[in-house]
């Protein structure tokens, strides 16, 4: 089984912003909060994903690349809107943090992610990572279809 533990939290500043990004598209064949499917494209390469439900910072988490051209037909059937969004990999303190710059409906929104373990492995906090987001839903992938950034208040 593939475990995902992995801790998300705010960006507060910019000097993190050294390093290429790519650009990501993914939907949700399925958003459910029990268990979703995304499919994500990535420049020239796509996969499937399937998450179960998220149990504190873990969660069940399986991968598998699938050919892009299927990727692309299925984002057409995907629940909309899509995420669309640049992923920088920024090393620091040991650690790679990826950092997600949302746009469209998602625009002005950027998050920090960061893989562990364990659940309680310690990690240095870098300067420009703020406010711990990890058990906000609003804050997952899946439920920004749902409920965009732009329609926060």
């Amino acid at each position: 089984m593939g475990k995902e533990i992995e801790r998300k939290f705010m960006v507060k500043k910019d000097t993190w912003r050294n390093v290429k990004g790519t650009r990501y598209c993914q939907g949700y064949l399925n958003s459910a909060k029990e268990r979703n499917v995304r499919v994500r494209t990535m420049e020239d390469k796509a996969c499937l994903t399937i998450k179960g439900i998220a149990i504190g910072a873990s969660r069940m988490e399986f991968e598998y690349e699938i050919p892009l051209q299927d990727a692309n037909e299925l984002l057409e059937i995907c629940e909309k809107p899509l995420i669309e969004k640049t992923r920088y990999k920024v090393q620091e303190g040991g650690f790679v943090w990826e950092v997600d710059e949302f746009f469209r409906e998602n625009q002005g929104l950027i998050v920090a992610e960061v893989e562990l373990e364990s659940e309680d492995q310690e990690f240095p906090k870098p300067d420009w990572v703020g406010e711990e987001v990890t058990g906000d839903p609003r804050y997952f992938n899946s439920n920004l279809i749902k409920n965009p950034y732009r329609n926060w208040s």
